[in-house]
């Protein structure tokens, strides 16, 4: 039969209507007679029955009227909502398969005669059709296609594109269950007719499924089958023909065949015979049992039964009420969710209880649907209850602001409150940044809603700014604790009409701001105290925090908990978190104590294992020591579900229940009951969650004193720790410490030393920006760069010495703020500044045309030219398009000024030929930090108006500044003062310092420390430097100097001079004049003392008359790469033999020498050199095969690891697992670690 799409949800939820006449059907005729006959009579009619919201009951059928249809509509009753206004019904439209929220007012009874024509939509599902997805093992390292519990977005979209492309739809109805018609659908699409079914199967977004029970399968065919429980191997998916039931009427359809076009016979014979009816022409199929689908008709039902069905009453959308479950497991296997009362999700958009227009700007804004948190965290915050969620998403605005937007339209719920200017809705943020996104959504959304005039409010410290506060008609304030204290203490009143309260990432304010924020809600508390007037709290978050008890219990009324994250959940539940220490050869002996302790309390425990191997063993061992217990892993003959009920036999019948397995089988198994974890094999943080997800009906479901949480825990967590416990140790130690669990000192220990070696895989990372801002990373464990130095990259390049002849007085101009404290410019010589003259001579020269060569082939690391209008500059290429990408001549490449700073994107034909002497002076752009200021209120960034404000003020303008350290290319300076030059009189006048300057915003505050971590921070390069020295120092500074490296390579340039002067003189109120002496222009420099430290040659041999280029090296298990970088090398030489390796050249009349005695023997005769345009390149054959662990015998600064070409093997990898290899040993606790590969103790036979 012809049918029109109504609604679609997915491929086992959507609505159907019958189109054109069928006979014994309700025509499309009807159904328009049955809407003007209901618009005449609840429109005029005075008869029709009103009713009170309080009468309405879920479930019923009543006549609504729709502002979206702008008619009377009858509807299936979902949810009753009282408001301040009146109630509000959820409906479902079951005409048209809408769903829809409708006033009170708005709902009329249904007259008998009305409800007499069965409804319109039917809703459908398609026939033995189940979802397939993609699972993916993190541990195994392997990617499976396996039943699914939901259908994937891919797949629903691609179902609702064929029947949006398709000019015909038909179905055929093969079972009805539920109210529910199982049915093939047909589409036609540019004259092809296709199978949706099928094509679905075809695309590998379903499979065909026989519901359980089918009549004539017996248990022995379903073990034989394939089981859905098990992950169907990818490269095994893709058959020509899918499996699929055989139609009632005995056909099997192709893939994109219509019923009656044409048959194929199924690739796999079904096993029972089915009972086949063929259908009259006039006349649609029958519905009778199909094998694998319940059906409630009896198999003899004949076809004029079907008729009666559609035309039934009976058939209504409705939700089954489930018994309230404290856990839910919905759709995919991780869509976890803890719930302290029941609540039904709103999964759909159109069913979210939000303001239609808000809804309509979700749409226009792209919104995907509402998430599976915000499925459950949506519906209590719009019924005005007090909410705390928990979830991965925690930190996700959008989980809170529709529903609050949507209440705040309800003008009604506010009359009662006071007649003063205050906001309805505050939502606290941690940061300026986390409110400045949340403010940017509201402005976004409110378009949608009333007029909100939502306000961020970031005050300094300054004591007028918070009286400079207008809050008159602002309804929502965006603010941070810290701001909103300095505000309530000028405003008393600021929290009288607050009905909503948000605390948005409660787990970093309850962290970082405790005090603060129990003071702002005993505020709310005490505003709210008086009056019934409504009040409500939201907090949502990533982590549980031992403060949210106090937070539920105090301030707020029986909430509503959602928590989607199962390790959380476990800490709400008071999950006891165990960490035994043992050695690796001496967990079995370890567990069976452990076993004898739960088995006295009757427990249901689970071993996790790693491996098959392990799994036996562990079983093994356990019988051999009376403990009975069973296993299953993957190749295990006995299938989960019998496995299953064998466990929960035995905890039934007073034995111990004792299950050892892999974490693969945990999801076939879904056990939820468990009491007891033990994790035998260390877990990874992913898997950890996995495994407490077995406990999860377990885990207690209120919130308890701590007093009592030791004596009635039911639920244990066990981990073993050993010596081969490295890996996953720093993510599950700092779940613990969340967790308040008792951790050992050792687990410490272990922890330092992989953080110790993550650390050092860093090496290659640029320097850590907030370490040279603020002398502080607050975020070490997941800061992505390096706070350690390296020699090879921070020293690297160096700024020349002459470029800061008086450390005590430097004049600089910044070109590039960073921000308010960090700054890219150069240093400015007072008297014949190198880099003027320089950009004079290359304008005059790139004014000639003929002096304008384009490059034709772009090389990375390069100098080149750029003309931008009127000026030249020094380029340098640091990154170009990959091989595959760069077809075309001309192609875009990133480029860094090297004498300002920047960076940008230009085509590479823009770039220029540089001739040789415009690339002898070194490139001037140098990294300024300004010293001792910091953001207010532990903020880790600075806010933009500092920014803006300090860029407006330094940029491109003369500064003096002291010099206190230098790193490579980067300066710290205090202070740092703007001046002007009064060339005629020979003096400088002081304008502002920047510190100040950044202080006087309210938005700074000072850093006393700053200078002090610096300076022990490059307290580093002197260890490292003395560490890689020979043992002769260079005689004279000079003689460093002419080769090519200055004497302020040094580290570190400290200054103890008395600076009162020049601080008092910056001030911005006191402007003082200052003589510039040409004294400071023509001091020497002086090798500096106790903090500065030299950089020195690797070789005394050509020390005092050549370089040492840059060196990078990589290795396999054969050979050793070194690449030499020199530019056009000429009269090369290079000299091999068995531990040493020389080389010699030229370049732009300058001597290169490398002399680098080898750690391990090559075969010098085997080895070569290769000389190209911008390296050398020397290909070492090692004489023993393997990895060395490191180059030369004796450290050299100018030899690194090429990390860009550097591919790690197995061998090589810092964490090794495995009895045989130790990769860290606490100082001190050798025989706690001690390995040994064989136990001869009983428990490992």
């Amino acid at each position: 039969m012809e049918v029109v799409v109504l609604k679609v949800e997915d491929p086992s939820c959507f609505w159907i209507a019958v189109k054109g006449c069928v006979p014994g059907l309700v025509s499309e005729t009807a159904y328009e007679n049955l809407n003007a006959e209901m618009k005449q009579f609840y429109s005029s009619y005075k008869g029709a029955d009103e009713i009170k919201g309080e009468e309405v009951e879920k479930g019923q059928v009543y006549v609504v009227f729709s502002e979206e249809l702008q008619c009377w509509c009858r509807a299936l009753v979902g949810s009753v909502q009282c408001r301040a206004d009146g109630y509000q019904l959820g409906c479902f439209l079951v005409d048209y398969a809408k769903y829809c929220s409708v006033p009170s007012e708005n709902i009329r009874v249904l007259a008998g005669a009305f409800a007499k024509i069965p409804h319109r939509a039917k809703k459908c599902r398609l026939h033995c059709t189940k979802p397939l997805t993609l699972h993916i093992d993190y541990c195994e390292n392997t990617a499976k296609i396996g039943p699914a519990k939901r259908w994937d977005t891919a797949a629903i979209q691609h179902f609702r594109k064929l029947l949006e492309e398709a000019t015909e739809v038909k179905a055929t109805i093969q079972a009805v269950e539920d109210n529910v018609l199982d049915v093939f659908l047909f589409v036609t699409i540019r004259d092809e007719k296709i199978c949706v079914n099928d094509d679905l199967v075809a695309k590998h977004f379903a499979h065909y499924k026989e519901t359980e029970g089918t009549a004539g399968s017996s248990s022995d065919d379903c073990d034989s089958e394939v089981s859905l429980n098990e992950c169907v191997p990818v490269e095994f998916v893709g058959p020509t023909f899918h499996a699929r039931p055989k139609l009632p009427f005995g056909e099997e359809m192709s893939p994109r065949l219509e019923p009656g076009l044409a048959g194929c016979n199924s690739v796999l014979e079904k096993r029972s015979q089915r009972s086949r009816k063929v259908p009259k022409d006039n006349t649609v199929p029958v519905v009778g049992m199909v094998p694998g689908v319940p059906s409630k008709e009896d198999k003899a039902v004949q076809t004029e039964r079907l008729p009666q069905f559609l035309n039934s009453n009976s058939f209504q959308t409705h939700t089954v009420e489930d018994d309230q479950q404290s856990f839910q497991s919905v759709g995919k296997e991780k869509n976890f969710v803890f719930l302290s009362k029941k609540i039904e999700p709103s999964s759909v958009l159109e069913t979210a209880p939000l303001f239609d227009g808000l809804k309509k700007e979700l749409v226009r804004n792209k919104f995907p649907g509402p998430t599976f948190t915000e499925s459950y965290c949506w519906p209590p915050v719009a019924w005005g209850c007090d909410v705390v969620a928990i979830s991965q998403q925690g930190n996700d605005p959008l989980l809170y602001i529709p529903p609050v937007l949507t209440l705040l339209q309800l003008k009604s719920d506010y009359q009662a409150l006071p007649n003063m200017s205050g906001p309805l809705a505050l939502i606290l943020c941690p940061g300026w940044k986390k409110a400045q996104l949340v403010f940017d959504l509201l402005k976004t959304y409110r378009k949608g809603c009333r007029r909100l005039h939502p306000m961020l409010i970031i005050l300094g410290q300054k004591k007028e700014a918070a009286s400079q506060v207008e809050i008159q008609g602002c309804e929502v304030v965006v603010t941070t604790p810290y701001n909103l204290l300095r505000l309530l203490e000028h405003n008393t009143g600021f929290l009288c009409r607050l009905c909503h309260l948000v605390l948005d990432e409660i787990e970093v304010l309850l962290s970082d701001t405790t005090e603060q924020v129990f003071a702002i809600l005993d505020c709310y508390k005490k505003a709210t105290a008086q009056g019934d007037l409504p009040h409500q709290i939201i907090a949502v978050g990533t982590q549980w925090n031992k403060h949210i008890t106090p937070l539920v219990k105090e301030f707020m009324n029986d909430p509503h908990i959602v928590i989607t994250v199962i390790e959380e959940a476990a800490i709400f539940g008071n999950v006891h978190q165990v960490v035994q220490l043992c050695m690796n050869s001496n967990r079995t002996a370890e567990l069976l104590k452990i076993l004898d302790f739960t088995q006295r309390n009757l427990q249901k425990v689970l071993v996790f294992a790693d491996s098959v191997t392990e799994v036996e063993m562990i079983h093994k061992a356990l019988k051999s020591n009376s403990v009975v217990s069973l296993k299953k892993h993957k190749e295990s003959k006995c299938n989960a579900k019998c496995v299953l009920e064998r466990w929960r036999k035995m905890h039934s019948s007073g034995t111990p229940a004792v299950l050892v397995l892999t974490d693969d089988c945990l999801q076939s198994l879904g056990i939820r009951d468990a009491t007891c974890v033990i994790h035998f094999s260390f877990p990874s943080p992913g898997v950890f969650g996995q495994r407490l997800q077995s406990m999860s009906d377990t885990i207690c479901t209120g919130i308890k004193d701590s007093a009592v949480d030791q004596e009635h825990t039911k639920a244990k967590s066990v981990i073993l720790l050993t010596e081969n416990s490295s890996c996953h140790a720093p993510g599950i130690l700092q779940y613990l410490k969340h967790a308040e669990a008792e951790i050992p000192k050792e687990f410490y220990d272990l922890t330092a030393r992989v953080l110790e070696s993550e650390e050092n895989e860093k090496s290659s990372r640029p320097l850590c920006a907030s370490l040279k801002a603020f002398g502080i990373c607050r975020n070490r464990t997941v800061c992505p760069d390096r706070h350690q130095i390296n020699l090879s990259i921070d020293m690297a390049q160096n700024i020349a010495a002459e470029m800061i002849e008086t450390p005590e007085r430097v004049t600089i101009l910044p070109l590039l703020v960073i921000h308010a404290t960090n700054y890219f410019g150069r240093i400015v010589k007072k008297q014949k500044d190198q880099y003027t003259v320089l950009a004079k001579e290359m304008n005059d020269y790139f004014k000639v045309s003929g002096h304008r060569i384009s490059v034709n082939t772009v090389e990375k690391s390069v100098f080149y030219g750029l003309h931008e209008g009127a000026n030249c500059h020094r380029v340098q290429v640091v990154e170009t398009p990959a091989e595959d990408e760069d077809k075309e001549n001309v192609c875009k490449v990133t480029i860094k000024y090297i004498d300002e700073g920047r960076t940008s994107q230009v085509n590479s034909d823009q770039l220029l030929h540089l001739p040789a002497k415009f690339k002898s002076l070194p490139p001037q752009a140098v990294e300024i930090v300004v010293c001792r200021v910091k953001p207010i209120d532990n903020e880790v960034e600075w806010n933009p108006k500092v920014t803006d404000h300090i860029n407006h003020k330094i940029k491109g303008k003369l500064h003096h500044a002291k010099v206190v350290h230098t790193l490579g290319r980067t300066v710290w300076v205090d202070p740092m003062v703007g001046v002007t030059n009064l060339p005629t009189m020979k003096m400088w006048i002081n304008e502002y310092n920047i510190r100040s300057e950044i202080l006087s915003t309210g938005l700074g505050t000072d850093n006393p420390e700053h200078t002090g971590e610096i300076k022990k921070l490059c307290r580093q390069v002197a260890v490292l430097d003395h560490a890689q020295s020979l043992e002769h120092l260079p005689a004279k500074p000079e003689a460093v100097e002419k080769c090519g490296t200055s004497v302020q390579t040094s580290s570190v340039r400290s200054t103890k001079e008395d600076t009162a002067g020049l601080e008092e003189a910056s001030s911005p109120q006191d402007t003082s004049i200052q003589e510039n002496s040409a004294e400071s222009c023509n001091s020497s420099v002086t090798l500096p003392s106790n903090d500065v430290v030299q950089a020195k040659e690797d070789s005394t041999m050509h020390q005092q008359k050549s370089c040492h280029p840059q060196v990078k090296w990589l290795q396999d298990k054969m050979t050793v790469t070194l690449k030499v970088q020199i530019l056009r090398a000429t009269d090369t030489k290079c000299e091999f033999s068995r531990e040493k390796v020389a080389f010699s050249a030229y370049s732009e009349g300058k001597l290169y020498v490398v002399d680098l005695e080898l750690y391990q023997s090559v075969i010098a005769e085997q080895s070569t050199c290769v000389i190209k345009d911008t390296e050398a390149v020397i290909l070492l054959v090692k004489e023993k095969k393997g990895a060395w662990c490191k180059l030369l015998k004796n450290k050299n600064v100018h030899v690194s690891l090429d990390f860009e070409h550097w591919e790690e093997s197995e061998d090589e990898r810092p964490f090794t697992v495995g009895s045989a290899k130790l990769s860290y040993l606490p100082a001190g606790s050798e025989d706690w670690f001690e390995s040994s590969e064989d136990s001869n103790t009983d428990s490992d036979e």
